[in-house]
């Protein structure tokens, strides 16, 4: 089949790649703040059309449907009638099932789970995520990694390595369970240290958080290598001691900063210096202690999250 012919033929824009991303932003211009069932989504719809459309002639078919029909944050009316009306336009059918009526939603619920399914629950849409984050209190995260490489909790990263441990056990025939953890889940945007007008190379440990972002402060005693500011009990040890309780070898700070230990070998050192591990206060690791007044900036956000663990039977 000639797909380009059989494209113009029916209108459809043919479409380079597997999906264009820059065409789609452009398509949806203007319309990021509508919500979820509203004018964006129709807009999107049309364009997923087009592309579905093309795909089948590409295969030899002439029906397309979407996995979006299942979503009870989308409108199945509005799914269908655009469907519809894009039959009547190109000539390739949209074939839109109803799964959700009689307890199909509770039914798709109760499958992903007995199956051990992971199920996204969002589009893929930008701005529809960014809205939906927003009124869970919770971080769009899936967009962003830190420059660390570290494997954040509930990340993307951290999903893909269990599902790729969940995938070897599946092969080694060994039965397993996927269970849903809930916890206090910490992401870190920014940290600055200043010595009188000069930055000081800093690492903060996972879970660092300062109530207004920003202190000042002078070290006022040190116990068991441990040096304590006058405020916001910010501690602060030095690179030595941080080699020497992991046994690691870091030449400066900024090798830290590009390559720190686990988020749990971190938790391990934050109980050790404050003797329980929910402990919130900004631990900080620099090459020497200063004894000159310093300015701690920590841009940081704490926040209920749900993440899933693996558990080998």
């Amino acid at each position: 089949m000639d797909v380009e012919r059989s494209c113009k033929k029916l209108g459809i824009e043919l479409i380079e790649g597997e999906y264009d991303y820059e065409s789609w932003l452009n398509t949806v211009r203007g319309l990021e703040q509508e919500p979820e069932k509203g004018a964006r989504c129709e807009v999107c719809f049309h364009k997923r059309f087009l592309t579905s459309a093309q795909k089948a002639l590409q295969l030899g078919e002439d029906k397309i449907t979407t996995t979006l029909l299942v979503s009870p944050l989308k409108s199945q009316e509005q799914l269908k009638r655009l469907g519809d009306d894009f039959y009547a336009k190109y000539g390739v059918a949209f074939i839109a099932v109803d799964y959700r009526s009689g307890g199909g939603t509770q039914d798709q619920s109760r499958v992903a789970k007995e199956e051990q399914l992971y199920r996204q629950d969002y589009c893929g849409c930008i701005y529809g995520l960014t809205m939906q984050r927003e009124q869970q209190n919770k971080l769009m995260d899936e967009m962003f990694s830190p420059i660390s490489g570290q494997i954040m909790p509930a990340s993307i990263e951290e999903r893909l390595a269990l599902y790729s441990s969940r995938n070897k056990l599946e092969d080694e025939k060994k039965e397993y369970k996927i269970i849903k953890q809930k916890f206090l889940n910490y992401r870190q945007f920014f940290c600055k240290l200043v010595s009188e007008k000069k930055p000081i190379d800093a690492y903060a440990l996972s879970y660092s958080s300062l109530p207004r972002r920003r202190t000042q402060g002078r070290i006022e005693f040190v116990v068991d290598h441990v040096h304590y500011m006058n405020r916001e009990e910010v501690k602060f040890i030095t690179l030595a001691f941080f080699n020497d309780f992991f046994s690691t070898s870091y030449k400066d700070i900024k090798e830290l900063i590009y390559n720190p230990p686990t988020i749990d070998k971190e938790l391990d050192l934050r109980e050790k210096i404050s003797g329980f591990s929910y402990d919130l206060s900004p631990i900080v690791v620099v090459s020497k202690i200063s004894d000159t007044k310093l300015t701690l900036t920590l841009d940081t956000k704490i926040y209920e999250d749900t993440r899933e663990k693996l558990i080998v039977l």
